[in-house]
């Protein structure tokens, strides 16, 4: 590093010595090339003594701009600049690149569209929905609370509509959760709540898993670091197919049973799991937040979910979103409610889950033929270990067959591939070659 960055010059350059004056400066310097990508900043004590101020002040002014991508490292090794600009990104999800016309892309655990309900009629109904085009700030159409609240898991306090699954889990961390607070999450994980935890910059605290759901043990670890938040996915898990059975639940509860820690429960497979709804909301209805998404049943351009919990969570959550989108389009929340009154809609429901289990299954059935040791589930993926991740995923990339890194989904490291099923309607041998070719090293 030249000595024209050392923590006299910075202290020429920064006027305001508060922990937000410090990064804003800080980050004007980078943007406007100042200090350019790649230079080493000074050490945080050398630099507190030179502003005056504590080191303490300069460690959480280093911590925005880490979270913001535009500086990089930590402790011994020094801390660089990695970027002269934020744009924010989630960056698992962004990692998915441009496989080409060819190829079969795997890495989308997503509803196949043939079997969704038809949306005319319901959009039709939902251009009529109550004080439409009203901007009275709705948390939930009367219609669509009373149609949630028919199959919720527990006698919830309140409701509100959000615009899909993970704009609910999003709000529900941001409302909820300051910078830097630890947060509990099993492991693997959905990779968007990974996502939205690090864009948070919330401490990640991982929970190992087995084949019944979280493992109360490794919860039980967790919670030694006081984790403001657990969050899980109680009923169908959308990366392993595992489902957390009634048992471990239970197992759970007694683990979070004497402290304070709030619960969120992310249902965003919903109805594709044939397995009964259940939640922790049963033994702590006062502070468990229970998302439930219909993306994957009703359709995802719907963008609707409901969530649930006390009156004082729901109202912190509704504050928060007063800032953006205020409430979710009654046009779409009259859409959903009428679309669950529909026996036809349960039925193709069914019908389509009965489709994705046997896409999952005879993928994993041809990856046991070939000696693969794969768990029994259900779902929209397929959780496959294998000996390299990075072997695996060149193997697969050479026969034009794109999944996804386990490491995606993982805080620590990774020996696994998810392969989404949900799709794989032929070609299911040749997949199960590859990936048994991938599977060998």
């Amino acid at each position: 590093m030249s000595d024209a960055y050392d923590s006299i010059w910075f202290a020429e350059k920064l006027s305001d010595r508060t922990i937000r004056g410090i990064a804003l400066e800080t980050s004007a310097l980078i943007r406007a090339g100042a200090l350019p990508v790649g230079a080493k900043l000074p050490a945080i004590r050398d630099l507190a003594f030179s502003l005056g101020v504590s080191p303490a002040t300069i460690s959480e002014a280093w911590s925005e701009l880490r979270r913001q991508k535009i500086i990089t490292g930590r402790g011994r090794n020094g801390t660089w600049v990695s970027g002269d600009r934020f744009i924010a990104k989630p960056e698992r999800l962004a990692s998915s690149g441009d496989y080409g016309a060819g190829a079969l892309d795997l890495t989308m655990a997503v509803p196949d569209p043939v079997l969704l309900p038809t949306l005319e009629k319901a959009l039709v109904y939902g251009a009529s929905a109550q004080d439409l085009n009203s901007y009275q700030r709705s948390r939930i159409l009367p219609e669509l609370e009373t149609e949630a609240r028919k199959t919720w898991p527990y006698e919830a306090e309140a409701f509100l509509a959000m615009n899909g699954g993970y704009n609910a889990v999003y709000t529900a961390i941001h409302a909820l959760v300051t910078p830097g607070a630890p947060v509990a999450i099993e492991e693997p994980t959905a990779m968007r709540l990974l996502d939205i935890l690090e864009h948070q910059g919330a401490r990640i605290l991982p929970v190992k898993c087995d084949a019944d759901g979280p493992l109360p043990s490794s919860l039980k670890d967790a919670m030694r670091y006081k984790p403001v938040v657990f969050l899980f996915q109680p009923r169908l898990h959308s990366v392993t197919g595992r489902t957390v059975t009634p048992e471990r639940l239970g197992e759970l509860a007694d683990v979070l049973r004497g402290s304070d820690i709030l619960i969120i429960e992310d249902d965003g497979i919903a109805d594709i799991a044939a397995s009964p709804r259940h939640s922790l909301g049963n033994e702590f209805p006062d502070r468990v937040i229970h998302v439930l998404s219909y993306s994957k049943t009703l359709g995802p351009d719907l963008r609707l979910a409901v969530l649930s919990g006390t009156k004082a969570i729901v109202e912190q959550i509704q504050s928060y979103r007063s800032f953006s989108a205020a409430w979710t389009t009654r046009i779409l929340q009259a859409a959903g409610a009428w679309l669950l009154r529909q026996p036809e809609t349960w039925q193709n429901i069914e019908a389509a889950r009965t489709i994705y289990n046997e896409r999952r299954d005879r993928l994993a059935e041809a990856l046991r033929a070939r000696g693969l040791a794969i768990q029994t589930g259900a779902g929209l993926s397929l959780w496959v270990p294998v000996a390299s991740e990075p072997f695996a995923m060149v193997t697969l990339a050479a026969r034009h067959i794109a999944v996804n890194s386990g490491s995606k989904f993982h805080v620590n490291g990774s020996s696994s591939i998810r392969v989404a099923t949900s799709m794989l309607d032929e070609r299911c041998e040749e997949v199960a070659e590859a990936i048994a070719l991938a599977h060998a090293i």
